[in-house]
């Protein structure tokens, strides 16, 4: 048994936060891969009116493989759930989010959704962040963000992908993934950051997730509420 294995159990279970004529926000990542492909098995076995709306071109091809009827954000009024990872969870269930560089998206859905079910393994879980904060910049920015980044205590390290071009968003923008050390207040440092003009989004996410599912190395998993 391993992570692999609780993550396909708990994508099995979290379809039941799914209703009949539905819209549902999509996520990215490993456990969002795997709820999406059994969204697409129990759209067709139940004949299921489900739109979504997905938050990345990763999560939209794998959307699409499974059969799930795709709309953009800007065609519907609510979102009655999202379904997403996260790169890391706090004690008090706040979330650091944009490792796939989709955080913009994934922040708007997140805050306009009724309920928000967010899926991840156990190594995601710590009592304070530790990671790198992502943070979405505008190019005209980039230089004036970086000061005022370093400014609050920050490192940050502008993303790039082989040879070492700067990976782009699907919004056009950079990404800085800023390492601030241990962060004890993320709400407060959050406020701050997205003060700075020029930033586009940042990668701490304040609103709390109705369900967050617990991924276990033995192949099983924990529902935190």
């Amino acid at each position: 048994m391993s992570f692999d294995d609780a993550i396909e159990a708990l994508s099995k279970d979290a379809l039941k936060f799914v209703k009949n004529n539905s819209v549902l926000g999509l996520g990215s990542g490993r456990a969002a891969t795997a709820f999406v492909k059994e969204l697409g098995v129990q759209i067709k076995k139940k004949k299921l009116n489900i739109h979504a709306v997905p938050t990345s071109l990763q999560i939209k091809l794998v959307a699409e493989q499974a059969g799930i009827r795709l709309i953009s954000a800007d065609q519907i009024e609510k979102i009655n759930v999202v379904f997403d990872g996260a790169d890391q969870i706090d004690s008090q269930k706040n979330l650091i989010k944009g490792g796939g560089g989709a955080l913009l998206r994934e922040n708007i859905l997140i805050s306009s959704a009724e309920k928000v079910v967010i899926m991840a393994d156990e190594s995601k879980f710590v009592k304070y962040f530790n990671r790198t904060v992502p943070v979405e910049v505008h190019p005209f920015a980039r230089n004036t963000v970086r000061k005022f980044l370093q400014k609050l205590g920050g490192k940050p390290q502008i993303r790039t992908i082989e040879r070492g071009y700067p990976f782009i968003t699907e919004n056009g923008n950079i990404i800085y993934d800023c390492d601030f050390g241990t962060i004890r207040s993320p709400k407060l440092l959050s406020g701050r950051i997205k003060q700075i003009s020029g930033v586009v989004e940042a990668g701490i996410f304040t609103r709390k997730a109705d369900i967050i599912y617990k991924a276990k190395e033995n192949g099983k998993f924990e529902i935190l509420r």
